[in-house]
């Protein structure tokens, strides 16, 4: 740059290049007045003279102002300034005719290294001084932004990748931060001027570490503090659904709402309540970890408990009232009667029968209820439905008197028998003993199914109990009435053996209706101790019919009747005095039952065995399937018995009681005598069984 304090400081370019190379400096124009590079003294040359000439480079400097002269005097404004002259000193050399003008020599133009180079690279910074470097270092940190660590920069959005934003800062490198810290990507676009902050310069790779969330959460914590420590609610919008609750919106920053403070009762589904907006209480701020926890149920039950003292004043028992259901649970719904809930139990909804509470109301829905009772102690509130309805059991005697036929449908179904819908709240059982007069009905479901359609007959009508009973079989007639004049005592009929119990078997005598054959009624010569010893399950038997009983529904069957009474005849084949042999078939307690062939028995008494010494036990001396040489002693036909000794035993007279044994195994088989101690018919008993 140009040195206004030097006068040779504006000497031509072309001058100080030639002189730097030694070469002679080529011929100059004369220097117009108006051009500030040529520079006069204040006094013009003649005419007549030569223009002085360039002083050599080897000859020292033409005009030079010594240094105790005075500075030379400035221009006018509108000429160049000029180059002051010495009093004492002669006027400018005059040039020869034939050199170029001379001008005043500049000052002595002294070149750095790197001038001279031309080759030299101008990265290399070896070369510069520490000034230069210093400048040029100075205006690069210019082009640079002032970013601190650890504080809030807007930085401009350049890009973006699948998971992350990528941000220029200012700095030498970008910084990226993911998708997820913003609240809504999709609306980010290229240009657009974000707040984040600045975590770090520099990373492991070298890259701005930039943190979104971070940024947001330093704007809005002060708001948050301040609402948190005045107890004042605020404002957000619930994100999304995560494990414990949900994210919480608040002024930018994510909060955590726990699953019990959403609302007063546990929310059936959340997901319901992404989006909306609601008014929050913070419980908990911790700035390090950047958690914030929030509360709804607490602004909920402050409002309620404000509500609540009204509503004690208003409420009564009686009084109907407008709720909107909050929650439906199994056993009924909780109705929100304005600061109170209230419950309506299922069986207070309908007169009718109501399989869930959700078939009669949903949640939201506005009810009109009445109260049925009110534990202020407890904070009770019952609440009615039906009651706002007609009761549907007056004057139900005269619509469904008894004998009546009647078409419902099945509304449930039990052990004990299967519940019909005569109308909307009226329903009548039919017991499973009143569902079929043949068949053995173990379960109702059997014979109907929910919504089944049946027909029924009103056996019996309780109005005061709310109770109908319901028949199905008297719909169709009795076939137990037409039995006695289709098989009368003494008919042989063939059926299948349905079912074995301990104390005799079922025959069947027509489709569903059966007849038993006791086991005393088995056989007329031997005991029989289980039916399984003369039957099996399913064979064809031939029975003859002792007895039926329409009332009881029952019929007694006989097999040994089926053949003639054997023991005249026996009575005459086994005389007293007679020996036979016979084997040990059971020991009993007053004797042994002998085997002597053709199904026939003997009993001989304990005092008939022909022990020496006392015997209390039979089992102590002889054992089941031993042969023993036997003599009769009393063949009975009335009873039906044969009593026998033992050849070699002493005659002694053995006391009556001591050949009852018949007795004795029959009453373990409830039964005595020729016929059944008790008839029981064929469905009570395989139901037994």
């Amino acid at each position: 740059m140009p040195d206004d304090t030097n006068p040779q400081s504006d000497v031509p370019e072309t001058a100080v290049t030639a002189e730097a190379n030694d070469e002679p400096a080529p011929k100059e124009e004369p220097a117009p007045t108006e051009t500030p590079e040529a520079e006069t003294a204040p006094d013009p040359v003649p005419e007549d003279e030569p223009e002085a000439v360039a002083a050599p480079e080897d000859e020292p400097e033409a005009i030079a102002a010594p240094e105790d002269e005075p500075e030379a005097i400035a221009a006018p404004e509108d000429e160049p300034e000029a180059v002051a002259v010495p009093e004492d000193e002669p006027e400018a050399v005059e040039a020869p005719e034939d050199e170029p003008e001379a001008v005043e020599a500049p000052e002595v133009f002294e070149p750095s290294p790197i001038d001279l180079d031309l080759e030299a690279d101008p990265r290399d910074d070896s070369r510069h001084d520490e000034a230069e470097y210093k400048e040029m270092l100075a205006l690069y940190e210019d082009t640079l932004s002032q970013i601190v660590e650890g504080e809030i920069v807007t930085a401009q959005v350049i890009g973006r990748t699948e998971t992350d934003i990528i941000l220029d800062v200012g700095f030498k490198s970008e910084g990226a931060v993911p998708l997820d810290e913003f609240h809504d990507p999709d609306e980010v676009r290229t240009g657009d001027s974000v707040d984040v902050f600045l975590e770090s310069l520099e990373d492991d790779e070298g890259v701005v570490v930039l943190s979104k969330k971070k940024a947001d959460f330093l704007r809005v914590w002060e708001k948050i503090k301040d609402a948190f420590d005045n107890d004042r609610p605020v404002k957000g919008r619930i994100k999304r659904k995560i494990k414990g609750g949900v994210t919480v919106d608040l002024m930018g920053v994510d909060a955590f709402l726990p699953g019990s403070q959403i609302a007063l009762r546990r929310v059936p589904n959340v997901d319901d309540l992404i989006g909306d907006e609601y008014e929050f209480k913070i419980l908990k701020l911790n700035k390090r970890r950047r958690n914030i926890v929030v509360s709804r149920r607490v602004l909920l039950e402050e409002e309620r408990a404000g509500k609540r003292e009204e509503l004690k004043k208003e409420l009564s028992v009686d009084d109907i009232r407008a709720g909107v259901v909050k929650n439906i649970t199994d056993f009924g719904a909780f109705i929100d009667l304005g600061g109170m809930d209230g419950l309506l139990h299922i069986t207070d909804m309908s007169w009718g029968r109501i399989g869930h509470p959700s078939e009669v109301c949903d949640i939201g829905q506005t009810l009109e209820i009445k109260i049925l009772d009110i534990d202020w102690d407890r904070e009770r509130i019952s609440l009615g439905l039906k009651q706002l309805q007609e009761y549907p059991w007056k004057n139900v005697a005269e619509k469904y008197p008894v004998g009546t036929r009647v078409l419902g449908r099945v509304v449930s179904i039990t052990n004990y028998g299967a519940f019909v819908e005569l109308e909307r709240g009226i329903e009548g059982l039919v017991h499973i003993s009143e569902m079929s007069w043949t068949r053995n009905v173990r379960h109702p479901s059997q014979l109907v199914g929910i919504n089944d359609k049946v027909e029924c007959v009103v056996l019996r009508v309780d109005e005061d109990a709310q109770k109908i009973s319901l028949g199905m079989k008297q719909v169709e007639e009795d076939p137990w009435l037409a039995l006695p004049a289709r098989y009368p005592p003494g008919t042989k009929i063939r059926g299948l053996v349905r079912n074995l119990t301990s104390f005799g078997a079922f025959v069947e005598v027509e489709a569903g209706i059966d007849g038993l054959v006791h086991i005393s009624d088995m056989s007329w010569t031997r005991r029989v101790q289980h039916p399984a010893e003369v039957f099996h399950k399913g064979d064809e038997v031939e029975v003859v019919v002792l007895s039926i009983d329409a009332d009881q529904k029952r019929i007694s069957l006989g097999l040994k009747q089926v053949q003639e009474d054997p023991w005249y005849q026996l009575a005459q084949s086994y005389q007293p005095g007679r020996e036979v042999g016979g084997a040990i078939t059971r020991l009993l307690e007053k004797g042994v039952v002998v085997d002597l062939g053709s199904d026939l028995e003997g009993f001989v008494p304990i005092s008939q065995l022909g022990v020496d010494e006392p015997l209390t036990e039979p089992a102590d001396r002889f054992s089941e399937g031993q042969t023993l040489d036997l003599r009769v002693l009393e063949t009975d036909p009335i009873n039906r018995r044969i009593v026998l000794a033992v050849v070699d035993a002493p005659e002694v007279p053995y006391d009556v009681a001591e050949v009852e044994y018949e007795n004795m195994a029959e009453s373990k088989a409830g039964s005595s005598g020729d016929g059944p101690a008790e008839e029981t018919s064929g469905s009570d008993a395989e139901a037994e069984a």
